[in-house]
């Protein structure tokens, strides 16, 4: 024990997080179109090898519901076989990338975007859990999705099968809002894996007709890519898949840390080398042709809360993970697909983030605007294309409030006309600030002072140059600039000015 002084707490906590991360595993892998199996591979991997690498020690990583929609849609694109291609070169780049050490890098991006990215993912996957929770085909885009719900609905009205496939994920939803408030002893059960076993027994004694989870066995599931897999990298789409799966997976797992960081008093994350673990951990994944792995907060946070010390507690849960698998995989098939549906719709609706969004709404309306872009243009683009959208918005938003530039102008009815320019002189405020300056008389002498600028841009800088090179008519005295670094009185005949 003194080698392990903390075993105990560990090994309790790898239980608790064997028992949430169970049933979001089979989910997860069932909603990306994947056998339920490839599921479990990714968690197994997670605790015995991203598990163990050092990083972010109390952090839990297997397969996110984050990375479902882009998942489902890698696998009906380019057929699961392509999956481990894409999911071995995205762990491939991140392996570069952490030993690059651009981790930290992911600290930089917006807020924002990455709640917005976590908004759009949820609404899709509601809306198209909410179809596997009837029974049903879901449309293949976001949009239609979304669309097709009333329609969907009215199907299901007129079905007894999808009615009763219905309740069975309504229930399930329900037991894990409910769960929270049990007493003591039976809150110490995970909310989800409580609603699987309800959903399973009720369907079981009253013999509900419902499709269940189809079983492979765990080394039929596992499936390397092949030669023909490989050549799938000239496609240029399958590349831009490879760049969101790793771009999306790191932000996730590296947000996910530094929240993790927040609810304990331990080692603080290593953002590069967590970095290394996760694109290991991808890198194994993608040779066994499994699920690609996130950090996933409600495990780690569970990790936490059960009051796990060290990294042995993930490392555990992998075990128990491959003990499952291996010896009880035919449980698998006993458990209801709408069950899991309803899992995923409360994991969906738990992406959302409604709070930040009338925070954001309050105080900064910018951000605020750029986390409902990015949300509906994943919806109605794709994942891709939408954090793209809501990265250029968070570009051009820092760029206009960065490129703060006031122009003062006193004119005291004699003499010349005084102009000061301050602050950040960009060409996102040129328009502004050229039709202020062209509005002034031609027929009086003026003073453009300019060192009150912070930075002045090529742009603004050529364009004030030849504002006052042509401002004054004749017989005016012309325009008298003074620099930011050197005053100079300007003659139409001079060369341009310039600015430090």
């Amino acid at each position: 024990m003194t080698k392990f002084p903390h075993l105990r707490q560990d090994f309790a906590a790898s239980l608790v997080v064997f028992l949430v991360a169970l049933p979001l595993c089979v989910g997860v892998a069932v909603a990306s179109g994947v056998p339920a199996e490839l599921g479990l591979v990714t968690g197994i991997v997670g605790g015995l090898i991203t598990g163990m690498m050092p990083g972010s020690s109390l952090q839990v990583s297997g397969p996110a519901a984050g990375l479902t929609v882009l998942v489902f849609e890698a696998v009906d694109t380019y057929g699961l076989p392509a999956l481990g291609v894409i999911v071995l070169a995205a762990g491939v780049l991140q392996l570069a990338m952490g030993a690059l050490r651009l981790g930290r890098w992911f600290r930089a991006i917006s807020l924002s975007v990455v709640e917005g990215m976590l908004a759009g993912i949820g609404l899709v996957l509601i809306a198209g859990q909410l179809y596997a929770a009837a029974g049903l085909e879901a449309p293949a885009s976001g949009l239609d999705k979304i669309l097709g719900l009333p329609g969907a609905a009215a199907d299901a009205l007129g079905s007894t099968e999808a009615l009763a496939s219905l309740a069975i994920g309504a229930g399930t939803v329900m037991v894990m809002v409910l769960w929270r408030r049990m007493p003591g002893p039976a809150k110490a059960v995970p909310g989800a894996l409580a609603a699987v076993l309800l959903a399973t027994a009720v369907t079981l004694a009253f013999g509900i007709p419902v499709a269940t989870v189809e079983v492979q066995g765990l080394f039929d599931a596992i499936q390397p890519p092949g030669g023909d897999a490989f050549g799938e990298l000239a496609n240029i789409g399958i590349l831009g898949t490879i760049v969101a799966f790793t771009l999306i997976a790191s932000a996730e797992s590296l947000f996910s840390a530094a929240a993790v960081d927040r609810l304990h008093d331990g080692p603080r994350t290593q953002y590069n080398k967590e970095l290394i673990a996760q694109g290991a951990g991808n890198t194994v994944c993608g040779v066994l042709g499994a699920l690609p792995m996130t950090a996933v907060i409600v495990r780690s946070s569970a990790n936490v809360q059960a009051g796990a010390r060290t990294k042995a507690s993930r490392v555990m849960h992998g075990v128990w993970l491959l003990l499952f698998a291996a010896l009880l995989p035919s449980a698998l098939a006993l458990i209801p697909l709408p069950a899991l549906a309803g899992i995923l719709v409360h994991a969906g609706w738990k992406l959302i983030p409604f709070r930040q969004i009338v925070s954001l709404w309050r105080g900064h309306r910018g951000e605020a605007l750029i986390l409902v872009v990015t949300a509906v243009s994943i919806v109605v683009v794709n994942m891709f294309e939408g954090v793209l959208i809501g990265l250029a918005l968070s570009v051009v938003k820092t760029a206009w409030e960065a490129s703060q530039a006031k122009l003062e102008v006193i004119d005291k009815g004699a003499g010349p006309i005084q102009v000061y320019l301050s602050g950040n002189a960009t060409f996102l405020r040129l328009p502004k600030i050229l039709d202020t300056l062209e509005a002034l008389p031609q027929d009086r002498p003026l003073e453009l002072d300019l060192s009150g600028l912070h930075h002045l841009d090529h742009a603004c800088h050529t364009a004030l140059t030849n504002w006052a090179e042509r401002h004054s008519t004749p017989g005016t005295e012309p325009v008298r600039l003074t620099a930011c670094t050197v005053a100079a009185t300007r003659k139409k005949e001079d060369s341009p000015v310039t600015a430090g």
